[in-house]
């Protein structure tokens, strides 16, 4: 998949409140109401990353989870870190977890 310039990038950020960027990545934090939910959102990005064939950087910490995407292959962010930034989305939602 191809690496997205600069304005590609800002335009699709902006239509992912929560989702922040550093450097290469696109970074989120979701706060789940509790550690059992936090695992079920887990494993509910875990299907998506297998059916998409994109895996995120997750970081459990209790009922919070640090998502990190980026596409290594590419050397940066592209149309697949935004897909699944949006299904991580409907799924956070879905779990009534907080940003």
């Amino acid at each position: 998949m191809e690496r997205l310039d600069e304005a590609s990038i800002s335009a699709r950020l902006a239509g992912l409140p929560g989702w922040r960027r550093e450097g290469d990545e696109i970074r989120r934090t979701v706060t789940a109401p509790d550690f059992r939910t936090a695992i079920a959102i887990v494993n509910d990005v875990a299907e998506q990353a297998e059916h998409l064939n994109h895996h995120p950087d997750i970081d459990i910490r209790w009922r919070e989870l640090r998502l990190a995407l980026t596409t290594h292959d590419a050397g940066g962010l592209t149309e697949l870190d935004f897909r699944l930034a949006g299904r991580i989305d409907a799924i956070a939602a879905d779990h009534g977890a907080a940003t």
